[in-house]
């Protein structure tokens, strides 16, 4: 098994954008395309993508769905969708329409039943975001910090049939201060489902950390702003990943 690399389309008002630490007012345009930079990452070698409509996690429902499936018409790899689905109806339509895997944040939180639901009646499909702020999982597009520890509520899909734990250290996510490898590794040891870092990745060197640690459970890494800064070349990522 090799590291799974997800470049990211983040989608604010149709545009593809970054933001610093989840804050809506701190976005940065890169582009106003999403399918032609879906196309370019493919290009590059990525088989998985990693999408993100912004507006619909501070709404709870989709608001860029016409980017959304622009994207999935123009990549011709597995895309997994996140924002704003926090329903059954939205899972089944997301999948419906080709999308490989779901991306279930706030909702697991507050509705976990619906999640475990998800999860067993679409095995490998239900990825659950495990956001955090300190250790603690954030919500509500992380504008909200709770007070359930991450691992608590990583542990609480481990029998639900849950295909992977996407990690994101909020205080670090769009930053490009270096992914939080310890916590990642830590999260990783003390569950059985399999976790995709996310947050801060800078350089090469954060995938050099990540891509030994296959075996501990680490099954892929999102990167973002790094990739549209320059500072992290795709096809370099996917050789040291693939090694």
């Amino acid at each position: 098994m090799s590291l799974i690399i997800f470049p990211a389309i983040d989608l604010k008002g149709g545009q593809v954008v970054r933001l610093a630490q989840g804050d809506m007012d701190r976005a940065t345009v890169y582009g106003d395309d999403p399918a032609a930079q879906a196309h370019r990452f493919a290009a590059a070698g990525a088989d998985h993508l990693h999408v993100v409509d912004l507006d619909g996690s501070f709404a709870g429902h989709a608001v860029n769905a016409g980017a959304v499936e622009s994207v999935v018409r123009a990549f011709p790899g597995r895309v997994q969708l996140g924002g704003g689905i926090r329903n059954r109806s939205s899972v089944d339509h997301w999948l419906a329409l080709g999308i490989a895997r779901i991306v279930i944040g706030t909702a697991a939180l507050k509705d976990p039943d619906f999640v475990k639901g998800a999860a067993r009646a679409c095995p490998g499909q239900i990825v659950v975001a495990v956001d955090a702020r300190d250790g603690f999982v954030a919500t509500d597009g992380w504008a909200e910090t709770s007070d359930m520890p991450v691992v608590d509520l990583a542990r609480r899909f481990e029998d639900a049939g849950v295909a992977a734990l996407l990690f994101t250290d909020v205080g670090r996510d769009g930053l490009l201060k270096g992914c939080n490898v310890e916590a990642t590794i830590a999260l990783a040891r003390a569950t059985d489902i399999p976790v995709i870092a996310s947050g801060g990745v800078a350089d090469i060197g954060d995938i050099h950390a990540l891509t030994p640690h296959v075996g501990d459970g680490i099954e892929g890494v999102i990167t973002g702003r790094a990739l549209y800064d320059g500072r992290l070349d795709l096809a370099d990522a996917l050789k040291v990943a693939a090694a």
